[in-house]
């Protein structure tokens, strides 16, 4: 359950889009006569319209998140507020300026906000917080602990790169498919491909004592 709401909001922007995008006309009239006090001049044309709804889309998703988290007294990771702040600021610009640039790069950012906390937290607090995170889930060695750490860091920087280099290589469209299909996709892939290679490592938890016996 918690897998599908960490996707939610990224399917309804492909969702949205898509929508929008195969009736660019009536989207540029519905943006228009809906949210057009939300963009610069208060105009939306056909061309911008998908971009800008399914951008209103996810950040309205990624709030219902958070709401739905408080309401059931759900911890709220750290990593789905910086979330919440990225796609409201980078998705308002999107929308304020007509500008799909500024959505584009919120994956990135987010991508590399995560890395760099992976990163600092040994060499500033003294803390790998993937051990913090799942260190209750499994028992490994320490040096794995460290190499899975780098392992991810190395990945969430590539994860940046690739999105930046997708979003101003190809069309939007190209772009948004890459966002649903080709990040979760990787992301996939890498956990998999992690999951085999700590399966050599994975250590049982030393069983209690029984008294008496």
């Amino acid at each position: 359950m918690k897998l599908l709401l960490d996707f939610l909001p990224i399917v309804l922007f492909f969702a949205c889009f898509k929508l929008a995008e195969g009736r660019p006309e009536w989207a540029a009239d519905f943006a228009t006569a809906n949210f057009g006090s939300l963009v610069s001049g208060g105009v939306v044309g056909p061309k911008e319209a998908p971009v800008l709804l399914a951008t209103l889309v996810v950040i309205l998703a990624t709030l219902a998140q958070v709401l739905v988290l408080k309401l059931r007294g759900k911890r709220i990771d750290a990593m789905l507020w910086i979330s919440l702040v990225l796609v409201v600021v980078f998705g308002g610009l999107t929308i304020w300026f007509h500008n799909e640039t500024f959505i584009k790069w919120k994956p990135s950012v987010l991508y590399w906000t995560m890395g760099t906390a992976l990163w600092l937290a040994p060499l500033l607090a003294g803390k790998n917080l993937l051990k913090l995170m799942l260190g209750e889930q499994m028992v490994l060695p320490e040096r794995v602990w460290h190499r899975l750490n780098f392992a991810w860091v190395a990945f969430f920087a590539a994860m940046g790169l690739l999105n930046i280099w997708v979003a101003y290589s190809f069309s939007t469209d190209a772009w948004v498919n890459f966002k649903l299909f080709g990040g979760i996709g990787l992301m996939f892939a890498f956990t998999i491909a992690q999951g085999l290679y700590l399966g050599r490592y994975l250590e049982e938890p030393a069983a209690p004592h029984e008294g008496g016996r």
